[in-house]
């Protein structure tokens, strides 16, 4: 009895081992299962996004979820042995092709997905074209462009955040609010999601900065400082014609003159330059950015018609006095001062027999 006791106890143990084993085994096989590829060939890209503070478990499940791992429990284990650590938030593209281990890798060294977008506003164009630039560049449209602009509340925060930002910019007769206040430069944006809002805020933000920097120099209404550099910026290239432009347009104005100036015409019929020339009644249509039409005697445009750069914004803070009251680019953007209308309407005539004047359509 005895013996077949112990041997029934021993037929046990060994029964017992072995499935043991077996379990040891198994458990071996599905965690080193668990680590390997979802796909051994096709992989497929997924993206993947981890939020801040997410540990070691949340993010085994979300790759789990996503179909980037086979087994979050297999990672879970996997991390522990390994002492897996500094796993860093944000976007992946992460291969199922890949195995545990390499995935992990990539999630260690941070090799984010960089969505990063670059916007270039080109100087002295107006917001129709700042708008257009935004819907190319990210997912807005030029229509949430010009609705925002049209946010009487949000426009009333600008001017609340902003010194610079003035109630001149309310005026019903304005097109755009913003027009001339948002410095032209190559901005960083983190990826084309961006909200028009954020857009605006850095442009006006970086604009702050510069106008700051030189506001002890500012001896005249900003509103006015700013569209007297918006037409520096389209009538001038260089640095000392845009000043001698600036130092023209002041004395006209000090001499009670309409300023006369065809891009301010441009704008205010909408008319981007190089599209079409104006016609000879649109220049004689009133219209208050309009300098070329009737009663604009002793007066500026009524706001920017571009967004002008740092260098325009400079000339016209230290423009050239002179008394000089004419001006004309040619077609080449040669600029030409003049002292009397005699000598200006001479000049024109040159410039047309030239073939290098701008001639407009009836």
């Amino acid at each position: 009895m005895e013996k077949k006791t112990k041997k029934i106890i021993i037929i046990s143990i060994a029964v017992i081992l072995i499935i043991l084993i077996l379990v040891i085994i198994g458990t071996f096989m599905w965690y080193y299962n668990g680590t390997k590829s979802v796909e051994k060939e096709n992989g497929q890209i997924i993206r993947v996004e981890i939020k801040e503070g997410t540990g070691i478990v949340g993010i085994a499940q979300l790759l789990e979820e996503k179909q980037v791992i086979k087994s979050a429990n297999s990672m879970k284990i996997y991390a522990k042995l390994n002492h897996v650590q500094n796993l860093k938030a944000g976007k992946y593209d992460l291969n199922n092709a890949e195995d545990l281990a390499t995935i992990l890798a990539h999630i260690q060294n941070g090799e984010i997905v960089n969505e990063e977008i670059k916007i270039t506003f080109v100087e002295g164009k107006n917001m129709r074209s700042i708008a257009k630039t935004i819907a190319e560049k990210t997912n807005n449209t030029e229509e949430d462009v010009f609705a925002l602009l049209e946010n009487k509340e949000y426009i009333d925060s600008l001017i609340e955040k902003y010194w610079f930002l003035t109630e001149d910019i309310k005026n019903e007769n304005i097109y755009y609010p913003l027009e001339g206040y948002l410095l032209p430069d190559t901005y960083i944006f983190e990826n084309k999601e961006v909200s028009v809002k954020t857009i605006f805020n850095v442009m006006l933000n970086y604009m702050d900065k510069f106008l700051s920097s030189h506001k002890d120099e500012i001896q005249y209404n900003i509103h006015e400082l700013m569209t007297l550099s918006s037409i520096a910026e389209l009538e001038g290239v260089s640095e000392q014609d845009r000043k001698e432009i600036v130092g023209v347009l002041i004395h006209r104005l000090n001499q009670g003159m309409s300023l006369g100036s065809d891009v301010t015409a441009y704008y205010a019929f909408k008319v981007d330059m190089g599209d079409r020339d104006l016609y000879a009644k649109e220049l004689k249509t009133p219209n208050p950015y309009n300098t070329r039409g009737p009663n604009m005697e002793g007066k500026l445009p009524i706001g920017p018609i571009c967004n002008p750069s740092k260098e325009a914004i400079l000339a016209t803070l230290n423009y050239t006095e002179t008394d000089n009251l004419y001006f004309v680019a040619d077609k080449n953007k040669k600029v030409y001062f003049t002292k009397t209308n005699e000598e200006h309407i001479n000049l024109i005539n040159q410039l047309k027999e030239q073939s290098l004047w701008y001639e407009y359509e009836n």
